[in-house]
C-alpha cells in the first residue's frame, strides 16, 4: 500500500523504527500489538505451569490463538520468545516502579524499587526452578536484565543519602528472590515477614508491626 510504513521487529518482539533503532517504552500500540501481547501472555502462562525451559511454541500458540506461522513472526524461536518474555516483565516492572517520580525525594528510588520488588517477585508465586534449564540453553537471556538492574542500581545510589546501605538492601532483596528461585528457601513465611518488615523500618524509620 503507498505510503504505509513497514513495521520491523528485534528477535525479541520489539519494534524496530526505520533506522533499526529499538522504540522506547511498551510493546507497539497497534493491531499488532494485541497478538504480540496474546503470545507473550500465553507463554508466560504455560511457563509457570511447566518451567520455561518446557514451553514449546505450538502450545504457546494454540494457547494464544494464534497460527504456528503467526508465532513465528513475531518471535522466529523459541529463544526469541523467551527473551521477549523476560523484556516484557522487566518494562512492566519499570512501569510499575515510577523510578523518574521516585526521585524526587531522598531514598525514594530504593523505597520504591523495595515496594515493587516485594509485590512483583516476593508476594507472588516465585518464577519456576526450569527457568535454569532455560538459562543453559540461551545464556543470552540474562542480557537485558542485567543490563536493567545495573540502571536500577545505578539510580539507587545516585538517589541515596548513604549508597553502600541501600545497595546491601538491593542487594538482600536479590538473595530472598535467589532462594526461592533455587529452592533453597531457609525462612518460613513468617520469618521472612519479620525481615521485610525490619528492612522496611530501615528504609522509611517506620517500626514494624508486632
Amino acid at each position: 500500500m503507498r505510503g504505509a510504513v513497514r513495521q520491523v521487529y528485534r528477535p525479541d518482539g520489539r519494534e524496530l523504527d526505520r533506522e533499526g533503532a529499538s522504540v522506547k517504552g511498551e510493546f507497539v500500540n497497534s493491531r499488532t500489538e494485541s497478538t504480540r501481547t496474546r503470545i507473550l501472555r500465553a507463554a508466560q502462562e504455560i511457563a509457570q505451569e511447566v518451567g520455561p525451559a518446557s514451553v514449546s511454541l505450538d502450545a504457546v500458540a494454540a494457547k494464544a490463538g494464534v497460527s504456528k506461522g503467526g508465532l513465528l513472526h513475531h518471535f522466529p524461536s523459541k529463544a526469541a520468545l523467551l527473551r521477549g518474555l523476560v523484556e516484557h516483565q522487566l518494562a512492566r516492572f519499570e512501569t510499575a516502579l515510577g523510578i523518574e517520580a521516585a526521585k524526587a525525594r531522598h531514598d525514594g528510588v530504593i523505597a520504591a524499587y523495595f515496594e515493587t520488588f516485594v509485590a512483583e517477585r516476593l508476594c507472588k508465586a516465585p518464577p519456576s526452578a526450569g527457568l535454569l534449564s532455560a538459562l543453559v540453553e540461551d545464556p543470552a537471556i540474562l542480557e537485558p536484565v542485567r543490563g536493567r538492574e545495573r540502571g536500577f542500581l545505578d539510580a539507587i545510589r545516585e538517589n541515596a543519602t548513604d549508597a553502600d546501605r541501600a545497595t546491601i538492601v538491593y542487594l538482600a532483596l536479590h538473595g530472598l528472590a535467589l532462594m526461592r528461585l533455587l529452592n533453597i528457601d531457609a525462612l518460613n513465611e513468617a520469618e521472612r515477614t519479620r525481615i521485610l518488615a525490619a528492612m522496611r523500618e530501615e528504609l522509611t524509620g517506620d517500626a514494624p508491626s508486632r
